[in-house]
């Protein structure tokens, strides 16, 4: 099977592209580097693999890119930790739209003109912002009210657009939503600032990384938003990948949805108090609540069965596991300044 992946220079697509070229597939990417810049990959050279820095905002440089691919992964789009929602809360809106009807447009052609398309989107939890139902199964997305961030409605727009391109125009989709990825690759965004935790200047970034970061640069009280008391499904990036890839293999994830996240609920306090002693062990841990942000989702726990029964798929990457390898990383991309 061959894939274009757009947002290739990504996060998530660090785990994903090798996940899919080791299970024999051709990977094309396409990234504009605007969140990173230029990141190296050590899978660039990888004969089943080709990267284009290209806009995928632009329609006709995705027709070129999918029109002899059998699958799309859309993973291009805005996005960064919580403090994102507040700084760029049009821009998420506006840019991530741009994103989103380029890419179906795209599909759409593609799918009419040439071979047979299959478009894999990639949602998120933040969809179910707003629900009390918990664990949150797939479909509660439609019976809760909407997400209040704009993040979250674009992302929830998102799922529309699909079901939108599938009633129209018979696009086959599968909706895809990772709960709280944890994993290597996760740099210093180019259009972050750095914000004030304590005494501990941090750029816009996710909980696991701060957290680490504030640790390693010395901060003592350790400073967290609230009480610590947000629960949270810290998944591995590999877990993810695997399940991603499941979705775009298996027929059974035809014109449906999955939540992809480990089963395990883990609160903020406890990931901080985690992390500590990984890097501080025997010293007291001391804590500082700072004032949270609106966002700040108390409960994001989902509903993971679907995916178990449907497809087979479960995370199983315990949170110590993840830490084992993000921590090293992170001490070294600090040492070289990308952090």
């Amino acid at each position: 099977m061959k894939v274009l992946i757009s947002g290739a220079a990504g996060f998530i697509a660090g785990y994903l592209v090798p996940e899919l070229l080791a299970r024999g597939h051709s990977v094309v990417g396409v990234d504009n580097y605007s969140k990173y810049g230029r990141v190296e990959k050590s899978y660039d050279a990888h004969p089943n693999y080709r990267f284009v820095q290209g806009d995928v905002k632009k329609v006709e440089v995705l027709k070129e890119l999918i029109a002899d691919c059998d699958q799309l992964v859309a993973i291009a789009a805005m996005i960064g930790g919580i403090s994102y929602f507040h700084e760029l809360a049009y821009d998420l809106l506006a840019e991530n739209e741009r994103i989103t009807a380029a890419t179906f447009d795209a599909a759409i052609w593609a799918h009419q003109h040439r071979k047979r398309q299959k478009n894999n989107v990639l949602s998120s939890s933040m969809v179910f912002e707003s629900t009390n139902v918990f664990p949150t199964p797939e479909g509660n997305q439609l019976a809760c009210p909407p997400p209040q961030s704009t993040y979250g409605f674009q992302k929830l727009a998102t799922e529309y657009f699909a079901k939108g391109a599938w009633e129209q125009h018979k696009l086959p989709y599968t909706i895809i939503r990772p709960f709280n990825c944890v994993g290597i690759g996760e740099r210093r965004a180019k259009s972050d600032r750095e914000v004030l935790s304590g005494n501990v200047k941090l750029a816009m970034s996710h909980v696991v990384p701060d957290l680490v970061q504030k640790v390693l640069k010395g901060q003592r009280p350790l400073h967290i938003l609230g009480a610590g008391n947000q629960v949270r499904h810290y998944t591995y990036g590999g877990d993810l990948a695997v399940g991603i890839r499941m979705c775009m293999e298996d027929g059974r994830a035809l014109n449906d949805d999955f939540n992809l996240s480990t089963a395990t609920s883990t609160t903020v306090l406890e990931l901080a108090q985690t992390i500590w002693n990984k890097l501080k062990p025997g010293q007291p841990f001391e804590l500082v609540s700072d004032q949270p942000f609106a966002y700040d989702v108390q409960r994001r726990v989902p509903d993971v069965r679907k995916a178990k029964e449907k497809l087979g798929f479960e995370a199983t990457t315990t949170l110590d596991q993840m830490l084992d390898e993000v921590i090293p990383w992170l001490k070294e991309q600090l040492q070289i300044g990308n952090l």
